[in-house]
């Protein structure tokens, strides 16, 4: 009881201390210090991003600024700090592949002709664009069937590389015809062709950079076309 008793005389005000005054409660920073921790401050955030922006720029694919400030960004990495991985795994695309195809139609008395070309990333760039929740279909699946024909395939002479290369053909020629369809004005789609342009990305006008070489253009051989071609698609 006595101990209770003393605690609770000891929290009541006092002539020296009255009420709401607490010394370690109430100090006030002086100027100087104030002025100390604040510099404190500034120099441990801009130390802190600093670092982190070396960081980024060693595990970030070259660049720019990471390439003018090599020996810089090392000097912090290096050998603490030292990553064994990078940002992007691959590093990201620095073309624009587009993707073209056209067709050869025959009539009923035998006359061909060659159809002008139809753009299939444009297609899929318009169905995206503006479009908040654009399908996978649009974004994947015309690259994913290129990509997988390119790998596939000897760019010299488009000749199959393994044993997956002919699948490749049917994927991208199957994906073509399922929106150009059978016939076109009339006359039954004979053979399909396509094309390839790749542009590269071009720098910044600030980047001191070479400005990249004129697009490549790659056109594929022409394939036939088959009602087996059709099967599934509708």
């Amino acid at each position: 009881m006595t101990e209770t008793t003393d605690r609770a005389a000891g929290d009541r005000p006092t002539a020296d201390h009255p009420a709401g005054d607490h010394p370690a409660r109430d100090r006030v920073w002086s100027a100087p210090a104030q002025l100390v921790l604040g510099l404190a401050a500034a120099v441990l955030t801009a130390g802190t991003g600093l670092f982190l922006a070396a960081v980024f720029l060693h595990v970030a694919p070259a660049n720019t600024l990471s390439r003018q400030y090599r020996d810089q960004i090392d000097g912090v990495v290096y050998p603490e700090f030292e990553q064994n991985w990078k940002l992007f795994a691959p590093n990201p695309l620095q073309q624009n592949i587009t993707v073209d195809a056209r067709v050869r139609t025959v009539a009923d008395g035998g006359t061909t002709r060659t159809r002008d070309w139809t753009g299939l990333t444009a297609q899929d760039i318009a169905a995206i664009r503006g479009n908040p929740a654009p399908s996978h279909v649009d974004q994947n699946l015309l690259r994913r069937a290129w990509d997988f024909y390119d790998g596939s395939h000897d760019p010299q002479d488009e000749r199959p590389t393994g044993t997956r290369g002919k699948l490749a053909e049917q994927y991208l020629k199957r994906i073509a015809l399922q929106r150009i369809g059978r016939e076109v004005d009339g006359e039954r789609v004979l053979e399909i062709e396509f094309r390839m342009t790749a542009t590269t990305v071009a720098p910044p006008a600030w980047s001191g950079e070479a400005e990249p070489p004129a697009p490549k253009v790659r056109e594929l051989p022409w394939w036939p076309v088959a009602d087996e071609d059709y099967r599934g698609l509708g």
